[in-house]
């Protein structure tokens, strides 16, 4: 008989295991209790006695963790505990998720507060938007935490924004947000001055449990049928500032441009500021020549607006740059980060205006690799403002432009092959633009063509922020990195079974590797030119990690970089601001007299917590242009009800599908409701509604003829009934496919 192994000994503050091998969601959040230092995964390897079999089982464990709100990262690949068991916490209500529950987030999180599932009390008032509780946190078998809510906090903190509906007494407020399905009651003495069909931002009203929840309305945005309350609208949901301090406007407007004391002067050299037509500002320039030193090489230089010089820290302008992370745009408008006299003025990049900015030369050689690099505080003068279109269509001529245009595109070829040799990855995802007409209403929404220039200009970014993350770590100077993490696990599991279902090989994707971006781009390759390469793109955009700002750099996946920062746009983002700070620190320390505007000495303390409050300021401002987007969309088809469009499916969910019409990219859902009579059961690995008893299949990518039912611009949601699949599709996995048309059915789920 073959002996037992000795028995290993407990390490103190380990938790005892029930079994061998993993350990549970609550044995791992217990040892990280018991360690208030952060962990690798080393450590915790060790700790719980796993081989090297399992790490990858322990790496998706963490991520699950981390995901379920067990777990938060701290930087450098390691993890402190998260959300514990038994915890009472603030929570904010921040929507709802597919099966209609509330999800809430934790204020005091150490991270990125993960959004989790509010259980409320039996007969308790709902939640409202923004509103927050005390709640107590559970954990649940399958390794997620829940929120039980004990009591409502500030309930006049609860903010809705909806359509105004006034009766005889009485009025009603319906909200914006598609998720919520209540209808709101409005005092006839809580109404104020808003009218019947305006758009108003409301506040909960503390009421008795009868009845439906209570309102009184605190703004008027517009009257709804005024296409610019549609913005309007969107910035009050999301919680947008849009009103600059006093103190802000008159330090902006006090500024005046620089004399150029102590700048290398680069306005005899012809640097262009290339953007779109619809562009605001302009914070970046470009020039570029041949290598003199030969070599078949390039000499590139990106000069971008010196922010830094004019809104000093600690400033007013400071503070509310800081407080709004970013600017936001929509169709009709922008919410700057700056006051205009800076955002339009005096750090806009205008043709013909001598204009403050910080430089950086960059030697590329012929395979475009860089080879060193350069940066100063300068003046420059652009030589013109050029937008994609132009700069193209001056290639295609020959004909003489302001900027020299053959070497531009020389230097971007060299750029483009060293982005193809590292295997950046390479997503084929439609930008919309939105065309609107004298009145403001949409006439219009187009997907951009993209072209070389716009390529062009996005190389030459990436290679200035690679080269600022280069000089800040030769400099020794903390800031924040633009950190992306490889996909989960999961996600491309999902990937790899959705691809199955389309025949797709994902041999770059077998199970056991770690996916590279390559691995990606083979599967994108293979998807070029079907008709499945649209969503094929799109579900590979959803396996990826989302982008963030940290200070602890763990590099960027998708663009296949060992470090990465945001330098190129200090007018609109804030972190770009915190970069060119830091860079100006640091040149000073190092005795080359950039002037004033630096970091402050102990401004790294807190630059874990900014890049966490920037990166949700990124995701808001996104949710924001998502949205407004969206009403745009069902503004301009509300005159198309009824007809049919040619479209995709671009979700699953047990209720139905969501579709993507091809002109717009116009996203709606058709309830399963309103399916060809059957009993449907959702596939979530494969991404498919199949009928039970026709076997009729519904499957991510799959062309339909599909009719528009209902358009609503208030909450942009669009309905829409199946009118014919696609018989060109074959029946998969032993799988009855029919198509023809589609009548509405009695028997579905």
């Amino acid at each position: 008989m073959r002996a037992s192994p000795p028995q290993r000994k407990r390490v103190p503050g380990e938790p005892r295991r029930s079994r061998p091998g993993l350990p549970s969601a609550g044995d791992l959040l217990a040892f990280l209790r018991a360690h208030p230092a952060a962990v690798g995964r080393r450590e915790l390897a060790r700790a719980f006695g796993l081989g090297a079999g399992d790490r990858r089982a322990l790496g998706e464990l963490l991520r699950a963790a981390e995901k379920g709100g067990i777990v938060a990262r701290a930087g450098n690949r390691r993890f402190v505990a998260g959300l514990s068991s038994g915890r009472l916490v603030t929570v904010e209500r921040v929507g709802s998720d597919e099966d209609g529950f509330p999800l809430v987030r934790p204020l005091d999180w150490p991270a990125a507060a993960p959004a989790i599932r509010l259980i409320e009390p039996a007969g308790a008032e709902p939640l409202a938007p923004g509103a927050r509780a005390l709640a107590r946190l559970v954990l649940c078998d399958g390794g997620a935490i829940e929120a039980h809510m004990l009591r409502p906090l500030d309930p006049e903190r609860g903010r809705i924004v909806g359509l105004f509906r006034r009766g005889r007494g009485d009025g009603r407020l319906i909200p914006a947000d598609r998720r919520d399905r209540s209808e709101y009651l409005v005092p006839a003495g809580d109404a104020g001055d808003a009218a019947d069909g305006d758009l108003v931002v409301a506040e909960a009203i503390t009421a008795g449990r009868l009845g439906p929840p209570r309102v009184r309305i605190v703004e008027r945005l517009g009257a709804a049928e005024d296409p610019r309350s549609v913005s309007a609208l969107v910035i009050a949901a999301h919680d947008i500032p849009s009103e600059f301090p006093q103190a802000a406007v008159a330090e902006a407007a006090a500024a005046r441009p620089v004399d150029g004391k102590g700048r290398t002067d680069l306005r005899d050299l012809p640097l262009v500021t290339i953007d779109g037509s619809d562009a605001r500002d302009f914070d970046d320039a470009v020039w570029a020549e041949p290598d003199p030193e030969g070599r078949g090489g390039w000499h590139i230089i990106v000069a971008i607006a010196d922010v830094a010089w004019y809104v000093r820290p600690g400033s007013a302008l400071d503070r509310e740059a800081r407080r709004r992370g970013n600017s936001v745009y929509f169709p009709d408008r922008v919410v700057p980060m700056l006051p205009a006299a800076l955002s339009n003025e005096l750090c806009s990049l205008k043709p013909g205006e001598d204009r403050a900015c910080l430089a950086v030369h960059l030697w590329i050689d012929a395979a475009g690799n860089k080879r060193r690099h350069r940066f100063e505080r300068a003046l420059m003068r652009s030589a013109a403002r050029l937008t994609y279109e132009q700069l193209e269509a001056a290639r295609a001529s020959g004909a003489a432009a302001p900027a020299p245009v053959p070497h531009l595109y020389g230097a971007f070829r060299a750029l483009a092959r060293a982005r193809e040799d590292r295997g950046a990855l390479d997503l084929d995802i439609p930008e919309y633009r939105v065309f609107l007409d004298p009145g403001g209403r949409p006439a219009a929404i187009e997907p951009v063509r993209r072209l070389d220039s716009h390529r062009l200009i996005e190389e030459f970014m990436i290679l200035a922020n690679v080269a600022a993350a280069e000089e800040l770590e030769a400099l020794r100077q903390p800031c924040l990195y633009r950190i992306h993490d490889a996909p989960a696990a999961d996600k491309v599991a999902a990937l790899r079974a959705f691809l199955s279902g389309l025949s797709l090989p994902a041999l770059a994707l077998a199970k056991g590797q770690a996916p590279q971006p390559g691995s990606f781009n083979h599967v994108l390759r293979r998807a070029a030119g079907s008709p499945a390469a649209a969503i094929v793109n799109e579900f590979v955009l959803r396996c990826q990690a989302q982008a963030a700002y940290s200070p602890s750099n763990i590099g960027h996946f998708g663009l296949a970089l060992r470090r990465y920062v945001h330098f190129t746009s200090p007018i609109r983002r804030y972190a770009d601001l915190v970069v060119h700070r830091a860079l100006i620190a640091g040149a000073n320390a190092a005795g080359h007299n950039f002037g004033p505007g630096g970091m402050p000495p102990a401004a790294d303390h807190d630059l874990a917590e900014l890049g966490e409050h920037l990166s949700a300021s990124e995701r808001r401002a996104a949710a924001a242009e998502r949205a407004a987007l969206d009403r745009y969309r069902a503004m301009l088809l509300a005159g198309s009800l009824g007809r049919v469009f040619a479209a995709r499916i671009a979700g699953v969910a047990a209720f139905g599908l969501f579709v993507a019409v091809a002109d717009s990219g116009a996203q709606g859902l058709v309830p399963v409701s309103s399916l060809p009579g059957d009993f449907y059961e959702h596939d979530p690995k494969r991404q498919r509604l199949i009928g039970r008893r026709c076997g009729r299949v519904f499957q991510l990518g799959d062309p339909l003829l599909v009719r528009l039912v209902e358009a609503d611009s208030l909450s942009g949601r669009m309905l829409f009934r199946v009118e014919q699949t696609s018989p060109a599709l074959a029946p998969r996995g032993g799988v009855r496919r029919h198509a023809g048309a589609a009548g509405a059915g009695s028997e579905t789920s």
